[in-house]
């Protein structure tokens, strides 16, 4: 039997304690526990167990995944944008740990903090960003991915203080977008239906879809928050409705485009 492990990072805390026998093929929101409800905690972007999967249908070329950064980010636009660019971010640095680039993530760790910093959010990424920076000389690459893991639970927690958790989850979402444009583009490399199925979510669309809508007008009206909101609307008859439901290469391809789209549009005018 096939297994597929979520997409979306607001399980990883969830899918961490599963072993690749135990995980189910579709993630029922309902039964998840209360500490790991989608998009309420913030955590990983990409969380490990997709790597997994995708290793054993046939090793990715995450070094032609990797988006990298030339120079340190420059955050645009109000909170909502810079939280959804902070979430690509994360994501990013989680490709760049698969791509085992030290480089890379050393500069990724060093623009979380500039990000958190933008969002009154940096109480501990300094510390996160110092510990992603020597564990990547170390290639430690467990503990850098748990640190990028710490780092979100640090903006998480900074924002429920700040009475701002709409935009912790927009944190979520950010990842979850560049983490879908990077599953398409390895997915579209090396087209299996099982690395497809990884996209096979739809109780996922309908949250984000059911959480756009209830955020503030003061976040829906931001131009990129907007943008984001009709992508989601896009996705969300790609993934399917059903079981069973096949997703083809040209539709991979689709999700990709819409997801890529997203992205650079969020991270505009950042480098």
């Amino acid at each position: 039997m096939k297994k597929a492990f979520v997409l979306f990072c607001g399980l990883s805390t969830f899918a961490l304690a599963e072993t690749a026998d135990t995980v189910p093929l579709k993630i029922d929101i309902s039964q998840l526990p209360p500490q790991s409800k989608l998009i309420d905690n913030v955590v990983v972007p990409v969380p490990s167990e997709i790597f997994g999967v995708l290793d054993r249908l046939g090793k990715p070329n995450w070094t032609a995944v990797l988006r990298t950064f030339k120079r340190p980010i420059k955050p645009s636009g109000d909170q909502s944008q810079i939280a959804l660019l902070l979430g690509t971010v994360i994501a990013e640095g989680f490709i760049a740990v698969e791509a085992e680039n030290a480089e890379e993530v050393k500069k990724i760790g060093n623009n979380v903090l500039i990000l958190s910093k933008s969002l009154n959010a940096d109480r501990k990424a300094k510390q996160r960003a110092q510990s992603i920076s020597e564990a990547a000389d170390r290639k430690d690459w467990q503990t850098v991915r748990r640190e990028l893991d710490k780092a979100l639970d640090d903006v998480k927690e900074t924002m429920v203080e700040m009475q701002s958790e709409q935009i912790s989850q927009l944190v979520s979402l950010g990842g979850w977008l560049r983490g879908t444009e990077a599953l398409t583009a390895v997915v579209t490399n090396d087209f299996k239906p099982d690395g497809a199925e990884l996209l096979h979510q739809p109780m996922l669309l309908d949250y984000f879809e059911k959480r756009l809508a209830n955020m503030p007008t003061k976040i829906k009206s931001n131009a990129v928050v907007t943008k984001v909101q009709q992508g989601i609307l896009d996705i969300r008859p790609l993934v399917g409705t059903v079981d069973g439901t096949q997703i083809s290469e040209k539709t991979v391809k689709e999700i990709g485009r819409i997801s890529a789209d997203l992205v650079k549009a969020i991270n505009a005018k950042a480098q």
